[in-house]
């Protein structure tokens, strides 16, 4: 049976846009998809991870970049339902009894700058009504009648002991050291050494009996001169606290009305009250000098001490997304700032600052997976803070390094969070061989799809999806024939006519090219015309080594033919990718034969230049060879089979059934037309096999016909396997309406062998010299014959 070339529309599928209403002329009428398309699987696996809140039902979500991931997830997560109450600010406060270890306030959603600002005005007015309690006509006037009545229980004292001395002509007197003295005295003055040696011993002895006993007795009095002056302390200090207790109580008490219902809150304004009693010299100023540490700070109206440190403040409308696009260990787990003060470094609660879990607490955090783990040490305290669902804020430093160096040690944050990771599958298989503790942290898998089929529906799902990006972007918008052209670009992304690529990111980069062309030439929507313009551009840009491959065709360097036939040599097609762009190019691969046991020598493996996968191509076809022409006799020859001027490795079994037809045509005899290509692998029974870049392969065939010059009779040969994957350039689809271009699709490896050599295959039973095993069967046996004639 004749194989007929493909008709062109086997060659291209054309977007008919048939799923969109006949009125619809632009994306201008055409209403934006909110959601992302074609991606049902991983969606559900989102809604279901989010609808569990026990501990594990984190998202690892896989796919290649591109896809849309982190958009879809946030497009989900802006309409997921959530609950208020579920989510809390969080402060750091001082903790009066060990300033180490600052203790957390928990508050409701959007509360926390509010109880800052209170505790601001609070503190800002502390400041002034105390000191002005303290300096008034009624407080000086009580602490006056204190210090009046010490003076006169002092005097009344040192009085009557001064009296008693004077009667005894000893004098009571202070010193300039601030002691107190006894002196004998002679009338008004004091003895002189001289005159006190000239007294009597009797007169000496009353004189120094006298002071002993007036001593002792102003031992007493100065024992309780100082009772009487911790008792003015005392009363001093009471009356302190009466006049501050009755300040902080007026101020204190609409603060503790309106925070009544928190109990925590209550809490720690009747801790912060009692500490401003025993701190009342913050608030005093009595010392310049010392209470500078306490104020030291941006805004010094405030003692840090009554500071509020609010680590996160909710928006109680909005469920909290957070996007750490750098991971680190301080932008994650947030850290603690370090200040100076004249030379003094000092670091408090005040200085504790969030990471994007704290921020997150109550929500979700995307990550990708990547970023976190090449950073040091942050894997390891994520996953401990997964697992005791706590931030415990503690200086890495400390963790890391043997430093003695003192830090504050802040109460744990209750951790409440889903954490979503963005990787790859390899990334994922990992983490999940090396990592005993992935599975249990992160249940849950969204594994995206990189394609969707493509229908009617699918079309006007994907021409909705075009319009939300030109929406979203302010483009011109698209015609109903650049909707359909971008469909079909999307199609041949996909490789696969019944398929569209879901690497939205390719698609809104072209449409930015395309609306870039459209603005460029004055247009005022964009057509067709300014997608093949913007297509053209992206190819210009990146083909740079195409265009050296391509002179090397013209210039003679690579060898090759266009036409004639040749025996033992095909045209095979191959792909060469670069990071951004991939383009097809063919090969010529030669086999010749010798003397042999019937091996097929592969000179691609011999030299390490094949790789695995192609020694396995060489393997499969010199295996259906075997079976084809040595089931009764064996093949008296060994085969050599290698590429043409191919220098730098050769991978992949898309070229065995080349191989396969360049073996039979050296083995018969029969040459092999050189204005046909060939691409596609094939199993042992010699059925063909789909392979990969064949539009690319294609292309490169017929650009290099363009160049050794067409003749009309030119094609390639593909497995029919394949002819779903065609999205070929619409320059070959028209040289193939015109027949000067022809694309075969076979099912068999003889339908190719027909092709190449124009003869009919046959069998091996039919040794007539009209097919083509014919011939090469009767070769084998007369090389047989001379070989046993030869031994």
């Amino acid at each position: 049976m004749a194989i007929t070339t493909l008709a062109t529309d086997k060659l291209y599928r054309v977007s008919t846009l048939a799923g969109l209403a006949p009125d619809c002329f632009s994306t201008a009428t055409l209403p934006p998809l909110d959601d992302i398309i074609g991606q049902e699987r991983a969606q559900s696996a989102v809604e279901f991870a989010m609808s569990i809140h026990e501990k594990g039902y984190n998202i690892y979500a896989i796919g290649q970049n591109g896809l849309g991931k982190r958009t879809m997830m946030l497009r989900y997560l802006k309409r997921h339902h959530f609950d208020a109450n579920q989510r809390f600010d969080w402060c750091y406060v001082a903790n009066f009894d060990d300033n180490r270890v600052p203790r957390v306030l928990r508050l409701p959603a959007g509360k926390g700058n509010g109880f800052k600002k209170d505790i601001e005005k609070l503190s800002l007015r502390l400041v002034k009504a105390l000191p002005l309690a303290f300096d008034n006509e009624m407080y000086y006037s009580r602490a006056d009648k204190l210090k009046t009545e010490l003076s006169r229980q002092q005097e009344a004292a040192l009085t009557a002991l001064t009296e008693e001395a004077k009667n005894k002509s000893i004098s009571l007197s202070l010193s300039v050291q601030g002691d107190y003295q006894l002196m004998a005295m002679n009338g008004e003055e004091p003895h002189t050494e001289e005159s006190y040696s000239a007294l009597t011993d009797e007169e000496r002895e009353v004189f120094e009996n006298s002071i002993k006993g007036l001593e002792k007795r102003l031992r007493g009095i100065i024992r309780q001169l100082t009772e009487w002056e911790e008792e003015f302390s005392q009363k001093q200090q009471e009356h302190d606290e009466q006049v501050a207790k009755e300040v902080l109580a007026h101020f204190f008490k609409p603060l503790k009305a309106k925070y009544r219902e928190l109990d925590d809150i209550k809490a720690f304004l009747g801790e912060m009250q009692r500490d401003i009693l025993d701190n009342l010299d913050i608030f005093l100023e009595e010392s310049e000098e010392q209470l500078g540490l306490a104020y030291a700070a941006l805004d010094k109206k405030m003692p840090r001490r009554y500071q509020i440190n609010v680590l996160v403040c909710q928006d109680e409308h909005k469920f909290p997304v957070v996007v750490e696009e750098s991971p680190n260990y301080h932008s994650l787990f947030g850290y603690i700032e370090n200040a100076t003060f004249k030379g003094t470094v000092f670091t408090d609660f005040s200085l504790i600052r969030p990471g994007s879990l704290h921020k997150a607490n109550g929500g979700v955090l995307l990550m990708d997976a990547i970023k976190v783990l090449e950073r040091p040490y942050v894997w390891d305290g994520l996953k401990k803070a997964l697992r005791s669902r706590s931030l415990d804020l503690n200086s890495l430093e400390r963790e890391v390094t043997l430093s003695g160096t003192i830090s504050l040690a802040p109460e744990p944050i209750p951790l409440d969070v889903k954490i979503i990771l963005f990787g790859d599958y390899q990334t994922y298989q990992l983490l999940q061989q090396y990592d005993p503790d992935f599975n249990e942290l992160f249940r849950v898998t969204a594994d995206f799809e990189d394609v969707m089929p493509r229908h009617d529906e699918s079309e006007a799902l994907y021409a909705r999806f075009i319009s939300s990006i030109v929406h979203d972007n302010n483009m011109l918008h698209c015609n109903r024939s650049a909707l359909a052209r971008i469909i079909e670009y999307s199609s041949r992304q996909a490789d696969d006519q019944t398929r569209l690529s879901l690497h939205s990111a390719n698609i809104a980069n072209l449409l930015r090219e395309t609306n870039y062309c459209a603005n460029n030439v004055g247009a005022s929507e964009i057509g067709r015309e300014h997608v093949e313009m913007a297509l053209r551009n992206q190819e210009l840009r990146v083909c740079r080594l195409k265009d050296m491959v391509m002179q090397q065709f013209h210039s003679g360097q690579t060898l090759f033919s266009a036409e004639g036939a040749v025996t033992g040599q095909v045209n095979a097609l191959s792909v060469i990718s670069t990071t951004d762009h991939e383009f097809g190019a063919p090969n010529r691969i030669t086999a010749t034969t010798a003397y042999g046991k019937g091996e097929v020598l592969d000179i691609e493996h011999k030299v390490r230049l094949g790789g695995r996968i192609h020694s396995k191509g060489v393997w499969i076809l010199t295996a259906y060879l075997s079976s084809l022409l040595g089931k009764q006799r064996p093949i008296p020859l060994t085969t050599f089979l290698t590429f043409e001027q191919s220098y730098s490795g050769v991978d992949g079994d898309s070229a065995s059934m080349a191989e396969c037809c360049a073996i039979v045509s050296a083995i018969s005899g029969v040459p092999i037309r050189q204005d046909l290509a060939i691409t596609g692998s094939m199993n042992q029974f010699g059925e063909s096999q789909p392979i990969g870049g064949v539009n690319e392969k294609i292309e490169g065939f017929y650009d290099v016909c363009g160049i050794k010059g067409r003749t009309g009779t030119q094609g390639v040969i593909i497995p029919s396997s394949n002819v779903k994957n065609l999205m070929l350039r619409s320059d070959i689809v028209d040289a193939a309406g015109r027949g000067e271009f022809h694309i075969y699709a076979v099912d068999h490896v003889t339908e190719a062998m027909a092709l190449l050599t124009g003869l009919e295959v046959g069998n091996v039973d039919d040794a007539s010299f009209d097919t083509l095993l014919g011939r090469a069967v009767s070769r084998l046996t007369v090389l047989g014959k001379h070989k046993l004639d030869n031994d």
